[in-house]
């Protein structure tokens, strides 16, 4: 059994295209529908009560903050693997669900893919692997995330029995940490040959760009020591630019 933990606040805008997303892949009897609301002031509450799929599990209390109300999640998970998907992020297509569950039926430790951004009308913007510096590797392990986070969490897949609880140390970054942690869990780790999400652009980590980056800096340093994590640094901020020169644009 999969468990897909979405995590709420304030979220009226955008909790319907989820749980339509998750409503229309089907499979219910392999899922485990968890919601970890924030205690909303708006509509969130009466939109989750009026869900398309039933909610087998829903919290809504203050909470201290995004990992924290994953933490929650995880541990009250039944299912043999995990997913994050937040409100207004969806399932790449109608038949994701499907792919990603014949992929599980392999039993890796982690399963991984590709990334749609959508903005917050829902229109496409591109795969997070052609629209950013980040190329999703073939043959993923914790050592990719030196230059940062190279798997979206909602493209991002892992049995439970290795997952460890968010670091609440950091506000923005805690999900690089999280996964290089998985990752180094791991025995077996595949590669889902489709993309598995549609992932929601501006969310906190792009609107405090600044605290992400120093917290980005502390998680690197954790795992790579504080030269490495300066040394990638450098090496993201080049990356960063010619990416953008190539593009023309902005770095997304």
């Amino acid at each position: 059994m999969l468990s897909i933990i979405t995590i709420t606040f304030q979220a009226e805008a955008y909790i319907e295209r989820t749980l339509q997303s998750i409503a229309e892949q089907g499979h219910r009897e392999a899922i485990e529908f968890i919601v970890i609301d924030g205690a909303s002031k708006d509509s969130t509450l009466d939109l989750l009560k009026r869900s398309p799929i039933k909610i087998d599990q829903l919290i809504s209390e203050k909470d201290h903050g995004i990992y924290d109300a994953m933490n929650k999640g995880l541990r009250i998970a039944k299912g043999d693997y995990v997913l994050f998907m937040n409100a207004g992020d969806t399932f790449y297509d109608a038949h994701a669900l499907s792919h990603l569950i014949q992929d599980l039926n392999e039993e890796p430790d982690v399963l991984y893919g590709d990334a749609q951004f959508v903005n917050l009308a829902g229109q496409p913007i591109g795969l997070r692997s052609e629209v950013t510096p980040h190329r999703l590797p073939e043959h993923a392990n914790w050592k990719d995330f030196k230059f940062g986070m190279v798997i979206c969490h909602q493209a991002f897949v892992v049995k439970r029995s290795i997952a460890p609880a968010f670091s609440l140390d950091y506000a923005l970054s805690s999900d690089i940490d999280w996964e290089i942690s998985c990752l180094k869990l791991a025995s077996k780790i595949k590669k889902s040959e489709r993309p598995i999400c549609n992932y929601l652009m501006g969310g906190a980590s792009v609107q405090q760009l600044k605290k992400s980056w120093i917290e980005r800096f502390q998680v690197l340093s954790k795992h790579f020591g504080i030269f490495q994590a300066l040394l990638f640094h450098l090496l993201i901020i080049f990356r960063g630019i010619r990416f953008a020169l190539r593009k023309g644009d902005k770095y997304w």
